[in-house]
């Protein structure tokens, strides 16, 4: 049976096709009933006549009607195109489910499945189906396919994995179900699709699409004046870095670099060699970094009128939620420069070096593991003050230990919950975490003092319910709001997200700052 047709303009999707407009990418695709093919909307083949399309909302939905995907355009380069919604409990609850089929993180060492995914969110799994299907219009598990599907396409395409890696790496049980399943769908071999030369590439270039408008200078800015020497490298258009990830029941450990391609809407990942074996979870979490699934028309269009000078900003997210909130806590009360030097005087101490191609690459942040030993004096001895040092070895032993997950597939309300329980950690900081590490599109820091003022009601008797009030307007959106409201405060438009505020400062920190505390500068404007 197929699924239903998505509500979508059909006239305005075939505009959009016609002009080959980048800001609806991944939004939609189009089926072409004269070849069997969907496509993106950027594609740069011959338009196809109007009554040879259909349009889809999802990749899943194209395929789920018997579409092949374009060799072209390649649809598993589009950024996703789930909408947000805090009022419709049914397209919430859908909307959960595709977030946790999307994030290999969510899943542990457990396979995907309707049953588990039913449990996690406390529901039968027939109501799951019947949700899932009726928002999304194709069942779980073809969503689910459709995904580890484009997954393998993109790694033939761009990598040098052998198949057998390939299909395991994307969630096949199987070499040999995943070359019937892809013959079946693509009409085409494993082997067919492999690009002639990809083999002989020691590191794989892999390509990444975003809708724009998209500020990239601010992005970029926002990780120098926070960049780690050793660890980051940022330049003026590109992000490299060393990574550590826990995997497949391993500690994965290399490099990448992630170079903006803005004629093209596009990154361009590069991977080391030594994590190819976990290039999907990479991917994900570069995505969400670098916000690159966001939705600039449907966010401009509920905050445009409130903050019409922040289009094209986006919230910084992070590769590492346990290394964020670690750095947050380093940046409670002091500038963002003060605590990038309390941040390079611990990787120096409790680091890993590392080998790399890149000169400027050389340590790995500090494992949990290892800050969950630490020692009070050795954090001491590296400027780090007594209540910080609890707060940040309770957080490495929370993450060790299975107690507490920091990525965009965890339960956002539990996270933060968790998260406040622990030593140093107020609401701030749980907003700050839940907003770039959970990537929670909703997160709200009422009681920020930075936020106050660029909202206008710091003088206020209660500006933290003032902010509150404020806010509701521009739900589910309100992690954009903040960005925008803090950019608001710069000195010049040319810094952007440069000078956000303190690294997950608590409120009571701003305001001692605003007195003339530790800095008389309340917004860190002025640091270097």
């Amino acid at each position: 049976m197929n699924p239903a047709e998505p509500p979508l303009d059909s006239d305005a999707c075939y505009l959009a096709l016609k002009t080959r407009d980048a800001r609806f990418d991944g939004s939609f695709f189009t089926g072409v009933t004269s070849t069997g093919i969907y496509c993106r909307p950027v594609c740069r083949v011959r338009t196809p006549r109007r009554e040879n399309c259909r349009f889809f909302a999802l990749a899943a939905q194209a395929e789920s009607a018997g579409f092949r995907p374009c060799l072209r355009c390649r649809p598993e380069l589009a950024p996703q195109g789930l909408r947000w919604s805090l009022q419709d409990a049914s397209a919430t609850l859908a909307q959960q489910a595709a977030r946790l089929l999307d994030e290999p993180e969510a899943w542990g060492g457990e396979v995907p499945s309707v049953d588990g995914l039913a449990r996690r969110l406390g529901i039968s799994d027939r109501h799951l189906r019947r949700i899932f299907e009726l928002q999304l219009g194709v069942s779980p598990l073809q969503y689910l396919q459709t995904r580890r599907l484009l997954s393998a396409k993109q790694l033939l395409a761009d990598t040098p994995m052998p198949i057998t890696e390939v299909a395991l790496v994307s969630g096949f049980a199987s070499v040999r179900r995943f070359n019937a399943v892809f013959t079946a769908h693509y009409g085409m071999s494993p082997n067919a699709l492999r690009r002639e030369g990809a083999a002989r590439e020691a590191n794989c270039i892999v390509r990444l699409g975003y809708r724009p408008p998209y500020d990239v200078a601010a992005m970029l800015g926002f990780f120098r004046t926070r960049a780690i020497e050793g660890v980051e490298a940022v330049g003026e258009r590109q992000l490299a870095r060393t990574l550590a990830l826990d995997a497949h029941g391993r500690r994965w450990e290399g490099w990448i670099s992630a170079d903006f391609d803005e004629a093209q809407c596009q990154v361009v990942l590069r991977v080391g060699e030594s994590l190819h074996g976990v290039l999907p979870l990479l991917i994900r979490r570069v995505r969400a970094a670098l916000d690159l699934d966001a939705d600039p028309h449907a966010i401009n269009a509920r905050l445009h009128g409130s903050f019409p000078q922040g289009d094209g900003l986006r919230v910084p997210g992070s590769l590492s939620g346990y290394e964020l909130a670690v750095r947050a806590v380093l940046g409670q009360q002091i500038t963002v420069a003060a605590a990038r030097t309390l941040a390079q005087r611990l990787v120096q101490r409790f680091g890993t070096p590392i080998a790399t191609p890149h000169a400027g690459l050389r340590q790995l942040f500090p494992a949990p593991e290892v800050l969950a030993a630490a020692e009070g004096d050795a954090l001491g001895q590296i400027g780090i003050v007594r209540q910080r040092q609890a707060a940040i070895v309770a957080i490495a032993r929370a993450v060790a230990e299975g107690r507490v997950s920091l990525h965009p597939g965890a339960d956002v309300a539990a996270t933060t919950a968790a998260l406040k329980e622990l030593p140093g950690i107020g609401d701030w900081t749980a907003q700050y975490i839940a907003m770039r590490a959970l990537r929670w599109p909703d997160a709200f820091p009422a009681g920020d003092v930075a936020l106050h003022k660029a909202l206008g009601v710091q003088q206020s008797r209660q500006p933290a319910r003032e902010a509150e009030t404020a806010s509701q307007a521009w739900k589910p959106w309100r992690s954009y709001a903040v960005v925008r409201a803090w950019s608001a405060l710069e000195v010049s438009p040319a810094e952007r997200l440069r000078c956000l505020p303190l690294e997950g400062a608590p409120p009571a920190a701003r305001q001692s700052r605003l007195r003339g505390g530790t800095g008389s500068d309340p917004n860190g404007l002025l640091e270097n």
